[in-house]
């Protein structure tokens, strides 16, 4: 499955939206580390990408220019560990964190570097690994280009792009080809909409009918209920956990405080509690993230809070929580991530943070109703209102770190996301603003945001607040 997943996300995609892309639900989530999508998990795809493609050249030394967001709050987001251990053979979905410390160290104290696991070259990192944060590159503002200087004097280089969720492309790349042919293909809400009208299906039986283009049912399966999996551990570990977050900015993980302050707590008796519950699981998720443990991208690693939370809500909170309920939340999460990636972008670093915890919300709003059985037109409304209510929202980190505002972000999306969900199962489904208008307001907005505001920690609260 690890390999199936990886050549799904590595070069098949563009860094501009086509809605004739065709998506499957690996597409949308990767298990893999934090802190961040597109700044950790995708230039670590690359770095091991290109490591793979120059490994037979026998190199001796590898340059990396990092460009743009990458370059701005690259530090920040890890992007210089990523593309160290991405060269040196490391993938996001199976590296153990616990051992990232040491083999950084090893690299940084030796300024020698097993590429791919295989090769030793010099790799002095004030030397190897330029950041050029005024230079933005046409394509995308996430932007890095390797270059590996060969023994006989030639050289290869590659630019690739991380266009959010863990997802690269190739610069220079054609559009994706591919033979998969979808049953039931969907570039929009409206066709979505129209399919299940047509069929009687579901939306997550429409994505189930889909996902047999790629895979057997059981192979979806079992990769649903990893992701379920993982999510949840990544809400124990972080209940677990306590210590300062790494980055300079001192901030202290709280999740293992509040845990053990719920724990006991009569929901029936002060039903109040369930929402601080909520609050918890994104808050211990994001703390994972930012400390570099294993999270799901959900659609990207600064977001990854939101789903975990509204699914474990579901599972623990309503009345009769099914194993089907869980697949059909994560399914239909899969179906509305689809419209944002086909016609807008999940980059903070192209839409600002409504493009990461919006879209969470969004996606979380309209998998819950799926799986408390509400219509597919109470899952489009739902959807519209988790996004409507999340519009203009910035990218602003602190330190260029995935901690401020980002890790209580995540509370306010998953408690967003259950609020607009039981709105909209109060409905019939008919309401006024479409799903596919929210999208197409949400990328007008993020194109018309101001550079500062999108993953670049250059306004907003990064420069309004003074780091400790």
């Amino acid at each position: 499955m690890t390999d199936l997943i990886r050549d799904r996300q590595v070069g098949r995609q563009r860094a501009r939206p086509d809605c004739k892309v065709a998506l499957s639900v690996v597409d949308l989530f990767t298990i893999g580390i934090g802190p961040s999508s597109s700044h950790t998990v995708g230039p670590m795809r690359a770095a091991f990408a290109f490591a793979e493609l120059v490994i037979d050249a026998e190199p001796a030394s590898i340059q990396v220019d990092l460009y743009g967001s990458l370059a701005l709050t690259g530090r920040g987001h890890a992007t210089d560990n990523a593309v160290m251990l991405g060269l040196g053979g490391a993938e996001p979905e199976t590296i153990e964190p616990d051992l990232i410390p040491d083999r950084l160290a090893a690299i940084r104290s030796t300024g020698r570097l097993m590429l791919a696991g295989q090769c030793e070259i010099r790799f002095e990192e004030s030397q190897h690994l330029l950041f050029h944060p005024k230079t933005f590159l046409a394509g995308h503002p996430n932007a890095l280009m390797f270059t590996a200087l060969l023994k006989n004097g030639r050289h290869i280089d590659r630019t690739y792009f991380s266009i959010g969720g863990g997802a690269i492309v190739e610069a220079g790349r054609g559009p994706p080809k591919t033979n998969i042919a979808l049953p039931r293909p969907f570039s929009s809400a409206a066709e979505l909409l129209a399919t299940g009208e047509a069929t009687g299906l579901s939306i997550p039986d429409i994505v189930r009918d889909n996902e047999r283009a790629w895979r057997s049912d059981a192979d979806t399966n079992r990769f649903v209920a990893a992701v379920r999996e993982a999510m949840f551990a990544s809400i124990d570990r972080g209940c677990r956990q306590g210590g300062i977050l790494p980055g300079g900015l001192k901030v202290p993980r709280r999740a293992k405080a509040l845990h053990q302050g719920l724990e006991g707590r009569d929901t029936a008796a002060d039903p109040s509690a369930v929402f601080e519950w909520v609050s918890l699981y994104a808050l211990a998720v994001n703390e994972e993230n930012a400390a570099g443990g294993r999270v799901v991208t959900a659609p990207t690693n600064g977001a990854a809070g939101v789903l975990p939370a509204v699914l474990k809500f579901y599972e623990t909170f309503t009345a009769e929580p099914t194993q089907k309920g869980s697949h059909d939340f994560l399914l239909t999460a899969a179906a509305i991530g689809f419209l944002y990636k086909k016609r807008a972008s999940i980059s903070a670093a192209e839409m600002g943070c409504q493009g990461e915890v919006g879209v969470a919300c969004s996606m979380a709003a309209g998998a819950l109703v799926a799986a408390l059985g509400g219509t597919n037109a109470q899952i489009e409304n739902a959807a519209e209102i988790g996004m409507e209510h999340n519009l203009g929202l910035t990218c602003d980190p602190i330190g260029g770190l995935v901690q401020i505002p980002c890790i209580e972000r995540n509370t306010m999306g998953a408690i967003k996301a259950i609020n607009a969900a039981y709105l909209a199962l109060r409905g019939d489904g008919r309401h006024i603003v479409s799903l596919d208008q929210v999208i197409e307001t949400m990328r007008q907005t993020g194109e018309d945001m101001r550079s500062q505001y999108k993953e670049t920690s250059l306004g907003g609260l990064a420069v309004n607040v003074v780091e400790c």
